[in-house]
């Protein structure tokens, strides 16, 4: 036996119980940008809809659908290239190539994301074929504003991926998850009281982007202040050409994976309505508000499996999986359960109108559940390397969601589109699950996740009394949150040291002391 055979179980013990404790710290944080994010922009698309109506909102989201794709699109991968490399050179060479990184990610960024701002600045084909229920000069206008924040608002992100390759969720969550949607409902209240237009309230949700993009920078700095000064490295430990065949691939199955949430608001926009599309957005801020624990969660776990990954530690990397995966159905499945057993009370929150989507909600809720279900399988992928594989998953189920799209859309409207996306998330978690599982050997089921299913699964049923029996209303849901909530709390006390929870809530006291 080697000396450095001798001395792994001793590290090993100690990386696993550090792994886990850093997501947990990630994860709380995360969470409560999460449920900021999740209120914040609830509030948002509320406001919109009440200010302009179903099919004024639905004009904007499908600016707003456009430039996120694009935005996510001209990123090239870079954050997340960012985010597999730097804590791999911070844990085997102290950071001496990450200024390297730093310019192989943020200049191709900027460039691309100012040439794809060029054709929405300077032509209006974009604007008539995006946006044909308005007076072309209107659309021109809308349009032009989104090209004039896309470069800004690609680097931030980029610059923001590279903080959380630090092991810290703190900037993302405080620039990303609650000040931009915090800014963004501030500005926005005064806009739609006294000047409720369409390119006002664009102009409010792409403002925060270069507040966002100026905090990127300065927190970017301070990371990197903390780690202290590193000696220049000689040559880079990593080459342009392997940090963008990573990134590469990485940057198509991110357009996959972006358009995925947002292409269902233009399909919509472009081939049935402005209401339908406006009525699909309040939809996915619905959806994507239960999913924010698996993001959150996300945020802390991608870092930690590249550096167990990076210092040959596979069993913790795979244990780390198990117990995020064992969290994230935990507390999320109850949600998603209680989102569609109670659709058509969420969305009147809206308006009356939107009461029409409640079908819809209901497939995206158990799309969603298969999601949570795998745990973050594609975080996996990429952390150990596969970004390839990714973009083959993400292709396909992308594909199957244009098809799907394409085909449903016309005929069914709304549900259509969100048995489009619905097929699509299932397709895509599936995949990826069982590539983790045979090909990388990273386990998901075990006693923790088996008690978490258990315990989803139980106040499903609670909810599901409480629905038989109240209907579809808010005595309903009020009734089916506090038996929930009991049955919920009950199971948790039970079941507490298989389900880890002990971990979560000392990490909790730690951080609160």
């Amino acid at each position: 036996m080697t000396a450095a055979d001798t001395t792994a179980p001793t590290r090993a013990g100690a990386e696993a119980p550090r792994a886990v404790a850093a997501v947990a710290r990630g994860g709380w944080w995360g969470m409560a940008g999460s449920v900021a994010n999740a209120v914040f922009s609830f509030l948002l698309v509320g406001l919109f809809t009440r200010a302009v109506g179903a099919d004024g909102s639905g004009v904007v989201f499908t600016g707003v659908a456009l430039f996120t794709i694009l935005s996510n699109t001209c990123k090239l991968g870079a954050d997340a290239g960012l985010i597999r490399f730097v804590p791999r050179d911070l844990a085997l060479d102290d950071g001496r190539s990450v200024p390297d990184l730093l310019r192989m990610a943020v200049l191709p960024a900027a460039l691309v994301s100012t040439a794809a701002a060029a054709p929405l600045l300077l032509s209006s084909t974009v604007a008539r074929l995006l946006l044909p229920q308005l007076p072309p000069a209107d659309a021109v206008s809308l349009v032009r504003l989104f090209g004039v924040f896309l470069p800004v608002t690609t680097v931030g992100m980029v610059l923001l991926g590279a903080t959380r390759a630090y092991g810290t969720v703190v900037p993302f969550v405080a620039v990303e998850q609650i000040g931009k949607p915090v800014l963004r409902l501030l500005i926005a209240l005064p806009v739609a009281f006294l000047l409720p237009s369409l390119t006002a309230l664009a102009s409010a949700w792409l403002l925060p982007a270069l507040a966002g993009a100026v905090a990127a920078w300065f927190t970017l700095r301070r990371c990197r202040a903390a780690r202290g000064p590193t000696a220049p490295a000689a040559g880079g430990t990593v080459s342009w050409r392997t940090f963008w065949g990573f990134a590469a691939p990485r940057a198509v199955s991110s357009v996959f994976d972006i358009s995925a949430v947002w292409v269902g608001v233009i399909l919509l926009s472009a081939m049935a309505t402005a209401g339908e599309a406006g009525v699909y957005t309040a939809i996915g801020r619905v959806v994507t508000a239960g999913t924010l624990l698996q993001l959150a969660v996300r945020l802390a776990v991608a870092p930690e499996v590249s550096r167990l990954l990076a210092l040959g530690e596979e069993p913790e990397a795979h244990s780390l999986h198990r117990v995020s995966t064992c969290w994230i159905v935990l507390f999320s499945w109850p949600l998603f359960a209680l989102l569609a057993a109670f659709p058509g009370t969420f969305l009147s929150a809206f308006g009356p109108e939107f009461v029409r989507g409640a079908p819809a909600l209901v497939v995206l809720c158990a799309a969603s559940m298969v999601n949570v279900a795998v745990g973050n399988a594609q975080t996996v992928l990429l952390m150990a390397g596969r970004s390839s594989w990714h973009l083959a998953v993400t292709a396909v189920a992308f594909t199957v969601q244009l098809t799907v799209g394409v085909l449903a859309v016309p005929a069914w409207g709304v549900l259509g589109a969100a048995a489009s996306w619905g097929a699509a998330i299932v397709v895509e978690n599936l995949a990826a699950a069982l590539l983790i599982r045979w090909r990388l050997g990273f386990p998901t089921v075990d006693r923790g996740y088996v008690t978490a299913l258990g315990v989803a699964l139980t106040v499903c049923v609670v909810l599901g009394a409480a629905r038989t029996r109240e209907g579809d209303t808010p005595s309903g849901l009020a009734v089916g949150m506090a038996l929930g909530m009991c049955v919920f709390a009950i199971s948790l006390w039970r079941y507490r040291t298989s389900l880890r929870v002990n971990e979560l809530a000392g990490v909790l006291r730690r951080r609160a002391a």
